[in-house]
């Protein structure tokens, strides 16, 4: 690669591009640039109140519950009696200290949001007294933190652990009760802990009425006031998950035009000029990619340090833009491949909304996990979400969100650069024929079977990711069919990468067409995936061995300990082997005949898998 001829290249690019921008594109850009820079403060600081006047409340200004209706945004206080309430016009009807209910599930949740309501506020009322200690007897002091990594200490979680002869149990609770009832739950540390308060206190009987300190008393089954703690929820960072977002929107239309400019090379012969320059496939792929992506770094920046700035009130964001980088390179890549495969605009159509589809869920849904375990850092926006926060963030953290993307991404310009040649850029093949031909292009000896297997690797790696994200709220609540749903997946995955590029070798013919050479064939893609699958150590690093889903997904990344060591080097080898020989195998007849064997292979692979869980559990 010349760096001199493909800045050229790039140049010649920007110009044409430039060249061809009508004022209507100008300005939808503009006005597209204005809607972000429009939307992002407002999310910041909270975003439109989306939860306003949902209810509606009848109650007279002389009632203990008008405080907390008027307090709340969710409320609307308005004029009703029993008719009103009997037509629905109104939710709740309050009539001195009785509470009427509609007869409709709206007045259901209007109840049960009023009761919260009723909490929040004598919280509120109880936080203004000016005697704080009897207000709150127990101070707690929560910290969430992260589940640790194998070889770190493991932190204490709430309120730090009670150490022998303690009143309190594991986890930080004792005796001492928050002054809402006398059960003694929901209490801080008791004597001698290491990191909540010391001194803990019986709460006695833990009543109290409301009118003592000026707050309503809720006739809702039980006369408590609800200390603090009972409003401690874990935090959701709904905001920064929205501003995270915001990167990967731009990438969606930028993709749009880097697919067009590539695939009209491809139409009439366009880019029959540059093949026959004195440049190589790759200056001409890297000048065509280098604006695109000079241009999307250039505007992830600017976000970067607007939403930093937004967020925390200072200069950053360095940590958000290195970890957005592999999801733009992705998203380029994916669309160069793509660009190689489509025979017209209308099949780039197709393939770039699948590319945004997948690749917008496997960059945003494992983000919504970042506060619920290391599965969160399947996705490089964690990274983003966390700086947002102000979080520290591990090297191995960074590592494990952004080398797989990475890694894909250079395996995608790969491929696609393999079909930049005249006889493969304008041929007019269906897209599962071109599929074949950026598979079989690199192989012309056997071990090349193996080295192109675990040159797939990094997309298994990436697919199996991002299943274990897609079915981690389902392993949440049925962990069975979890457990079922994601050896499926991967049995699926794993066997069409180590078959499909020794189907692709025989359709052209690069073999001869033996069961002697299919065994080679199979042994050899075997042997590599098992070598290349060592990847998923990478999943140990920041601990996502220690969920069930990940270690039964990542099966060939969980080192054992002790004799069974030997078992794990040599039983996925041999299961490795074995699958793709039939797979290679089935690959030397039709479409069908592989399909079923690799089918079988899938079976074989499964059994495997669902024995080695049974057998561990």
């Amino acid at each position: 690669m010349n760096p001199r001829k493909l800045l050229r290249i790039a140049r010649w690019e920007v110009q044409k591009n430039a060249g061809g921008l009508d004022r209507r594109t100008v300005a939808i850009t503009v006005a597209v640039i204005v809607l972000f820079g429009a939307v992002s403060p407002l999310i910041a600081s909270g975003g439109a109140g989306l939860e306003e006047d949902i209810y509606r409340v009848s109650v007279d200004e002389d009632s203990q519950y008008y405080g907390v209706a008027a307090d709340d945004p969710k409320f609307r206080i308005v004029d009703g009696g029993e008719q009103a309430l009997r037509d629905g016009e109104i939710e709740l009807l309050i009539d001195g200290s009785a509470i009427r209910i509609a007869d409709t599930r709206k007045g259901s949740a209007a109840f049960s949001e009023f009761r919260d309501s009723i909490q929040a506020y004598n919280n509120e009322q109880l936080a203004m007294e000016s005697n704080q200690t009897a207000a709150f007897p127990i101070q707690v002091t929560v910290e969430f933190r992260e589940q640790s990594a194998p070889g770190r200490d493991n932190g204490s979680s709430t309120g730090g652990e009670t150490t022998d002869g303690s009143d309190g149990t594991d986890g930080g609770t004792t005796d001492g009760s928050d002054g809402s009832d006398g059960d003694g739950t929901d209490s801080g540390t008791g004597d001698g802990t290491d990191g909540g308060t010391s001194g803990g206190t019986d709460g006695g009987d833990g009543t109290s009425d409301g009118s003592a300190v000026g707050s309503a008393t809720p006739p809702l089954g039980d006369d408590e006031i609800s200390g603090s703690p009972a409003d401690i929820n874990p935090p959701f960072p709904f905001q920064s998950l929205v501003l995270a977002f915001v990167f990967v929107i731009p990438l969606n239309f930028l993709i749009q035009a880097y697919g067009s400019t590539m695939l009209s090379e491809r139409l009439n012969r366009r880019g029959e000029l540059l093949l026959v320059s004195p440049v190589s496939r790759l200056d001409i792929i890297g000048g065509k990619t280098l604006p695109y992506f000079a241009g999307a770094i250039a505007v992830e920046g600017v976000i970067a340090a607007a939403l930093y700035y937004i967020a925390q009130g200072g200069f950053g964001g360095a940590i958000s833009l290195f970890a957005i980088t592999p999801i733009v390179l992705l998203f380029l890549s994916a669309t160069f491949l793509g660009a190689m495969f489509a025979r017209s605009f209308k099949e780039l159509t197709f393939i770039t909304v699948t590319i945004t589809v997948v690749l917008t869920s496997y960059a945003f849904v494992p983000a919504i996990f970042t506060d619920s375990g290391p599965v969160a850092l399947i996705s490089p926006l964690t990274l983003v979400v966390r700086e947002l926060q102000g979080e520290a963030l591990s090297l191995s953290a960074v590592a494990f969100s952004t080398l797989p993307p990475f890694l894909t991404a250079g395996l995608f310009f790969g491929l696609g650069s393999g079909l930049y040649r005249e006889e493969d850029l304008f041929d007019q093949r269906s897209i599962t024929g071109k599929v074949l031909d950026a598979l079989a292009v690199p192989i012309s000896r056997p071990y090349h079977v193996g080295i192109m297997t675990i040159v797939l690797i990094p997309f298994v790696f990436v697919s199996q990711l991002l299943a274990i994200a897609l079915v981690f709220p389902i392993a949440r609540g049925s962990p069975e069919i979890g457990q079922v749903l994601i050896l499926i997946v991967v049995a699926v995955v794993e066997e069409f990468a180590k078959s499909l590029h020794i189907y692709a070798a025989h359709s052209h013919n690069t073999f001869e067409r033996t069961r002697r050479v299919a065994v080679v064939l199979g042994i050899a893609s075997g042997i590599g995936f098992f070598l290349g699958e060592k990847i998923a150590l990478l999943g140990q690093l920041v601990g996502l061995s220690e969920l069930d889903l990940a270690r039964q997904a990542l099966q060939g990344g969980n080192v054992p300990e002790g004799p069974v060591v030997v078992l794990f080097l040599f039983a996925p080898l041999a299961l490795h082997v074995v699958t793709a020989t039939i797979s290679s195998v089935g690959a030397l007849g039709k479409r069908r005949r592989y399909l079923a064997a690799v089918a079988a292979a899938i079976v074989v692979h499964l059994v495997y898998n669902l024995t080695v869980v049974n057998v561990v559990a």
